[in-house]
């Protein structure tokens, strides 16, 4: 037993020298898939081995493939830095072992998720009387909110869906934005609602929904409706306009969800927060820990303004977990999981760690840098920026091609200097920027523009 306790130091050691490591690391190459597979695969262990030695073989045969996305040069996808605070939380959380399905297994764990539930609410300026489940992320966020939405909806058709399921009920018309991310359409999918039969807004050339033809598509439903906005659009940070969209669901009694992965932080900071302007007007809202948050895998969080909704859709209950009291919260009432690791301990760590005014610089800091880098990219001969920078996502395209374009990408890859990746935008290839590590700073960013301009050098033709 002590040999396993000892693994505990061995792995918080190791994960220590990681992180300064990678944070001071001039180049971060990885090896690919293949050779990480080849460095695993074995047969089955007949006997059991060594705790510490086993942490150290990990480590040994896993580094190789450790893609440095907590390091301030991370660029692909909308990915935090897993704050060393949140991480240190996180662990005692996995140490601790609880289990946050309910008030009496793991009274800590509910309490903490109660208090980090309303800084969230306070800190992202939504109304008060939501409602908030800790899931894995904005995919299960998503889909725990449309369940609720379904729910309500249905309910206000005279549908029991919890108890009667689809097979009857009055047909819920669906609609969304041109530009909406591919997790809205798994959920729409997982809840039976169809990914292939939503009413499709237009929307601007950053992918905003437009107002007027939000109103006249859903002026075409009948019956119960379910309505999706974005705030922060994945390739190019563009909010839609909440302000107008809300009243005109109002006036249907449309439920109005907020897809918010990350835009939806843009309320915690005051010179972004006119981004956002009517947001709080919505039903729900999903949103990512994990992201501006920095805190590690898994963390997302499902709001919804109606609680009693949230609960019909996710509550589970048997006669062997205890309920919740009076106004107790009961943690299992508001996700679709009852076995869940304690994702409040992280989340107070965060929130303590960073406060109000540190989630907004923050914020603030990655948008001033992603169009700072924006800019130095297009200054560039044969570099086109594709959309206005509002937010911490920007578009670049190289010699208007899309070869030109993919080379590029490749080549940032292959030099392993920074990471960058392409991604598609109305039928063109492009390389896409995201600024999301709490580890980025301007000279960071500056040395990633670097190496970008040195690699589009050396492809451009002549």
């Amino acid at each position: 037993m002590n040999d396993d306790f000892e693994a505990l130091s061995r792995a918080a050691a190791h994960a220590r020298a990681y992180r300064e490591r990678i944070a001071e690391a001039e180049q971060t190459p990885i090896a690919d898939y293949a050779a990480m597979l080849a460095a695993f695969a074995g047969p089955l262990p007949e006997t059991g081995g060594d705790a510490s030695a086993i942490i150290d073989e990990l480590v040994e045969r896993a580094t190789p493939g450790i893609r440095a996305s907590t390091g301030p040069r991370f660029f692909g996808w909308v990915i935090g830095n897993s704050h060393p605070a949140g991480v240190a939380a996180d662990w005692l959380a996995s140490a601790w072992g609880q289990n946050a399905g309910n008030l009496i297994a793991a009274p800590a764990a509910a309490a903490v998720e109660q208090v980090a539930a309303d800084w969230l609410l306070e800190l992202l300026r939504l109304p008060r009387e939501s409602s908030i489940g800790f899931v894995t992320g904005a995919t299960v966020a998503n889909f725990v909110c449309l369940a609720a939405a379904r729910s309500e909806v249905l309910r206000r058709a005279g549908w029991d869906v919890e108890s009667d399921g689809m097979f009857g009920a009055p047909p819920v018309e669906v609609v969304i934005g041109a530009d909406a991310h591919a997790t809205v359409y798994s959920a729409l999918k997982y809840l039976g609602l169809g990914a292939k039969r939503v009413r499709q807004v237009a929307t601007d050339d950053c992918g905003r929904m437009l107002a007027g033809e939000f109103e006249r598509v859903l002026g075409d439903c009948t019956g119960p409706v379910i309505a999706i906005a974005q705030a922060g659009q994945i390739n190019t940070g563009a909010c839609d306009p909440f302000a107008e969209l809300v009243p005109i669901a109002r006036e249907k009694g449309a439920w109005l969800h907020v897809d918010g992965a990350f835009g939806l932080w843009a309320q915690a900071a005051p010179a972004r927060a006119h981004l956002t302007v009517g947001i709080e007007g919505c039903d729900s809202w999903a949103t990512d820990g994990h992201k501006w948050l920095q805190t590690p895998y898994d963390c997302g969080f499902a709001i919804v303004r109606d609680a009693e909704a949230h609960r019909r859709a996710m509550a589970i209950s048997a006669s062997y977990l205890p309920p919740a009291e009076g106004a107790e919260r009961d943690p299992s009432a508001y996700v679709p999981e009852l076995s869940r690791r304690a994702r409040g301990f992280a989340t107070w760590a965060m929130i303590r760690r960073l406060g109000r005014e540190g989630v907004a610089e923050l914020v603030e800091r990655h948008c001033q840098i992603a169009r700072h880098m924006a800019e130095r990219l297009a200054e560039a001969p044969g570099i086109a920026l594709v959309c206005q920078v509002d937010l911490n996502q920007f578009m670049v395209r190289f010699g208007a091609s899309d070869d030109a374009t993919l080379d590029t990408v490749r080549q940032v890859q292959d030099d392993a200097i920074a990471f960058v990746g392409a991604a598609q935008w109305r039928g063109a290839w492009v390389m896409r920027v995201s600024v999301t590590s709490a580890a980025t700073t301007f000279e960071a960013a500056d040395e990633a523009v670097d190496a970008v301009l040195d690699a589009w050098k050396r492809l451009r033709p002549g």
